[in-house]
């Protein structure tokens, strides 16, 4: 039993990287109470256990008297001197008071022992090793469950992937090997844990870290993220070197840097967007590629109004405003958006508008477009369907109807004609 107490202790030093001698020094110190029982109150009790061969006694401090009052605490000269023979009466001397069969007893005792010291050193070396380590990524093996939080192993130690911390979209396996970010190691009332978290922005950011060395050497800098974990992450980078874009950095060869992250986040969508100062430029770099025709700053109440066309108002809110909501979090303000208002002219309106347009074309007076409204023709291309008998049959026109259709032809083309100059000034241009 001996031998096999020191082979265990050994075991768990190579495994767990707790002295055998700190095990040991634990397993007397419990034993202290195995010892009572068996060999009743002496004086100063204490255990030892031999390094060595792994032999367990228990030795008492007795007071050499001329005659003994208590065997637990006093023992004779005669007797004294059998071991030590410098004992002096008054003296103090340290006997064996091992009891039989007391390794049986105390390798029960010494067992139990064990495994609360080994949990408490154990956990000691968890807050050693690992409060250094917070924002590391760590890679473990799904041990068990508990409810929904997921225990891993990593090796020497177990850490906790709480609930809290882990992807809705995401189911693990145990046995399976997952890869996490330390997100804390908490004192707790059981000791310290390690706190994992796979939801936690800070595990992109650190991801892009390990596989963007100008994020690593400081040359791209990491500006804000938001994060919808399973969903969606905006990502916003600025470059401290004008030679270098941040995007495309992080993007990489055909898109190779990035698609490691994603398939990391299991297929979790991550935009990459260049940051900018000002705040206008940054809110249309985050809501790409949706077009914006107008945005709206309050300074003291922090929020953008957005208008965007009508068109374009599902692709900048997103599925269930998740882009409108990532974006006000990338950001820091607040994000309104909303379509522009297109303004509906009522019959009243149509019917003076195109009254208008056509009093203002040379040759036709605002009766004769009031007329011409009246009877159904509402614009250029209506008057040019029409035949010269059929515009003489309005009262208001039937003398002047071929000099109305005369200034409608005219207007046409000057307007086709202008149309054609513009055009050929702006491929001039380009």
């Amino acid at each position: 039993m001996n031998a096999d107490l020191l082979a265990i202790l050994e075991y768990w030093e190579r495994e767990k990287g707790i002295s055998k001698d700190t095990l040991l020094e634990a397993v007397e110190e419990a034993l202290i109470s195995a010892a009572k029982k068996a060999v009743g109150p002496a004086r100063n009790l204490r255990v030892q256990i031999d390094r060595k061969h792994g032999d367990i006694r228990a030795y008492a401090t007795l007071v050499v008297m001329e005659k003994p009052e208590s065997k637990h605490d006093h023992i004779s000269l005669a007797e004294a001197k059998r071991f030590h023979p410098e004992a002096q009466l008054g003296a103090e001397v340290e006997m064996e008071v091992t009891p039989e069969n007391f390794g049986r007893i105390a390798s029960q005792n010494a067992k139990q022992a064990l495994l609360q010291h080994l949990r408490k050193a154990e956990k000691q070396l968890i807050y050693s090793e690992f409060k250094d380590r917070t924002g590391d990524i760590v890679s473990g093996t799904v041990r068990r469950f508990e409810r929904s939080d997921v225990y891993l192993d990593l090796g020497k130690f177990e850490a906790l992937l709480p609930n809290r911390e882990r992807v809705p979209t995401e189911e693990y396996q145990v046995g399976e090997r997952v890869r996490c970010y330390v997100k804390a190691v908490d004192t707790g009332s059981h000791g310290p844990e390690i706190i994992l978290s796979r939801a936690d922005p800070d595990f992109v950011v650190k991801l892009f870290k390990l596989e963007v060395s100008e994020i690593n050497d400081g040359t791209i800098e990491v500006k804000a993220i938001a994060r919808e974990p399973g969903y969606r992450t905006k990502l916003a980078v600025y470059s401290r070197d004008e030679k270098v874009d941040p995007v495309g950095a992080c993007v990489g060869l055909r898109g190779q840097r990035v698609k490691n992250i994603v398939r990391e986040l299991n297929n979790e969508k991550v935009d990459i967007i260049p940051w900018d100062p000002e705040i206008e430029n940054f809110v249309a770099n985050a809501l790409n590629p949706a077009k914006l025709e107008s945005i709206n700053i309050d300074e003291d109440r922090r929020r953008l109004n957005v208008v965007v066309d009508e068109e374009q108002l599902s692709l900048a809110i997103g599925k269930r405003g998740q882009n409108a909501r990532l974006t006000s979090k990338l950001c820091g303000w607040h994000v309104d958006i909303q379509a522009r208002e297109v303004k509906t002219l009522g019959f009243e309106e149509k019917v003076a508008e195109a009254i208008h347009s056509f009093a203002a074309i040379d040759g036709i007076s605002e009766e004769q477009a009031t007329a011409l409204v009246n009877s159904g023709f509402h614009t250029l291309e209506d008057l040019l369907q029409v035949e010269l008998e059929d515009l003489s049959e309005i009262p208001e026109i039937a003398q002047d109807a071929a000099t109305i259709l005369e200034s409608v032809r005219t207007e046409t083309q000057s307007r086709i004609s202008a149309a054609e100059n513009e055009e050929s000034t702006s491929e001039g241009d380009s």
